[in-house]
């Protein structure tokens, strides 16, 4: 850069103009050197970023990240539609016998769906976002929704639908929705009647507050607990709190009926909002969450079901715990299960602000989740990166390797019978694992958490081992006869490099780990591959394939 004496200078872009300080005609202008190109993205790193952001990094994703750059990535990912489960369930009912005998058969239907979302869908990265909030804000087919296939599918689909807009939408949807009404009983709940002794379920009013949105204690902006004087925690709220949400939440019932107790589950209602119904909703003055800066803290007598639920749900929204607790389990579900508290607290400044005034704005927090320096930053540090979800490692390895049936279905009505985990099939309310699981030993010695090893019995740790091995040895394009719902992957690229056991491992490499094989493991791979006769190519596929799918490298995401 060039300075004249006795100029003034003004800096737009890449050009320095120097205006001349006699205030007269004409000054000179230089041409400052253009700023250098951005970095490129490796392959390496765009696989690392789209394992974080997909269902599983493929070379034609990566080439697009490599070419869009991250940013522009994510916001052509945030202006797609999202892929629905609700219309494959429809249609598959529409061809079932009538009247149905056993309309759950129906979530085999609905999985099928997820997995071409998940695996096909070119909305990833909502997907992606779903899969997370579907395991934030639960419910599951393993209760009396087994029932209710098309309430399931309409539940994903609406966090598919809001996975990028406000949370306060989102937070609305989720409590009107039947399949929630259902599963934390909601729906059908009704006033006290003391004559009766009944009083309102709580719930629902419970498990929103500590499950979906505030947690159980007071957070920090950072995620960290605020103690007291005493160093204690501070509870979000008590007792008298879950009385005044149970109340907030009566009155609401199936939609479409004349009366709170006509109403009736059809297939339309069960996917479209919850009704309310006065006659059954309490009018009693309802506690709320207290904190600095709630609007109000108490909902006056007398009021609208409607606005009841309106200042209940403003409440919950404006408190201040909403963003660091949502954030951070975003952070974990996406990124690595132990953001520094500072990775906390710029997500959580996205949340609290999107830069419009905004608050709650989803596709702005997800954003900053997955562009942080953090996200973005290689380390082999203590505290980076996260154990994938078993699921995960499934559908990484069917995108890499084009996993299909010969029907163009995937058959899998219970992925959690091998993997503990599939869509809206969890055990509980807490989800498939805790964001607070610590594995006893060196991981909860040092204060950290690996919420993905909860699942790491020796069970199912066998039933993952196995189902791998019998992919790669017994369901790929090399075999002949498999059924026509049998989902194969196609190693063909591999076949015909198999002579080569360096050439083999390193492809195989290359599509599962970015290329990124330790030398340890890339030794023993190419090991086992040579002690196969160079002629039997389908079997050194297999067998490179199967001691990459089951070492903790391929387990791990970075």
């Amino acid at each position: 850069m060039f300075i004249k004496k006795n100029a003034s200078f003004v800096f737009a872009g890449a050009v320095l103009t120097v205006l001349s300080a006699c205030g007269g005609g004409g000054g000179d202008v230089v041409i400052a050197p253009p700023p250098p190109p951005p970095v490129a993205i490796t392959k390496s790193e765009a696989f690392s970023f789209l394992n974080k952001a997909t269902f599983g990094a493929t070379d034609t994703e990566a080439n697009a990240v490599i070419s869009q750059r991250y940013s522009a990535w994510i916001d052509a990912q945030l202006a797609l539609p999202a892929s629905t489960q609700l219309p494959g369930v429809q249609a598959a009912y529409a061809l079932l016998p009538q009247p149905v005998p056993n309309i759950a058969v129906l979530n085999t239907d609905r999985v099928d769906q997820w997995f071409r979302n998940s695996l096909r869908g070119q909305d990833q990265l909502r997907q992606r976002v779903a899969w997370a909030l579907s395991q934030i804000m639960v419910v599951s087919q393993a209760s009396t929704l087994t029932n209710l296939p098309h309430a399931l599918a309409d539940y994903y689909d609406m966090l598919a639908r809001d996975a990028f807009g406000n949370y306060r939408k989102l937070l609305e949807d989720v409590t009107l929705h039947p399949a929630m009404g259902i599963y934390l009983s909601m729906l059908g709940n009704q006033k006290p009647n003391t004559a009766l002794n009944i009083r309102p379920d709580e719930n629902y009013a419970r498990e929103c507050m500590q499950l979906f949105s505030v947690g159980l204690v007071m957070l920090n902006d950072d995620g960290t607990v605020k103690l007291d004087a005493s160093s204690q925690a501070i509870p979000t709220y008590n007792q008298n709190t879950i009385e005044g949400f149970a109340n907030v939440y009566t009155g609401w019932n199936y939609a479409g009926a004349t009366t709170f107790n006509a109403a009736r589950r059809s297939l339309t209602n069960q996917v479209q909002p919850m009704q309310a119904y006065p006659e059954q909703h309490s009018t009693s003055t309802k506690q709320l969450l207290t904190y600095s800066g709630a609007a109000i803290t108490t909902i006056p007598a007398g009021q609208t079901p409607a606005l009841d639920l309106q200042n209940a749900l403003d409440n919950i929204f404006n408190h201040p715990n909403v963003g660091p607790f949502i954030s951070k389990q975003l952070i974990q579900k996406l990124v690595t299960s132990n953001p520094s508290a500072a990775y906390v607290a710029r997500v959580t400044a996205k949340f609290n602000n999107d830069g419009s005034g905004a608050r709650g704005n989803l596709g702005v927090v997800v954003k900053a989740v997955l562009t942080d320096a953090e996200a973005l930053t290689s380390t082999t540090g203590a505290n980076a990166g996260k154990v994938k979800e078993p699921l995960l490692r499934l559908t990484q390895l069917w995108r890499a390797y084009d996993g299909k049936a010969a029907s163009g279905k995937y058959v899998f009505a219970n992925p959690g019978s091998v993997f503990g985990q599939g869509p809206l099939q969890a055990g509980s309310v807490f989800n498939f694992f805790s964001p607070f699981y610590a594995p006893p030993g060196e991981i909860a010695d040092q204060n950290l958490v690996a919420p993905e090893l909860q699942l790491a019995t020796e069970y199912l740790s066998t039933l993952v081992t196995n189902y791998f091995y019998t992919q790669v040895f017994a369901r790929t394009n090399a075999q002949t006869g498999l059924g026509a719902d049998v989902v194969f992957i196609d190693t063909s690229a591999e076949v015909a490099a198999a002579a080569d056991s360096e050439a083999l491992v390193t492809k195989i490499a290359d599509k599962l780990l970015a290329g990124q094989i330790s030398t340890t493991l890339k030794t023993e791979a190419k090991a086992q591959v040579e002690r196969v006769a160079a002629t039997s190519t389908a079997q050194r596929v297999a067998e490179a394939m199967y001691l990459i799918l089951s070492s903790p490298e391929y387990a791990l995401q970075r």
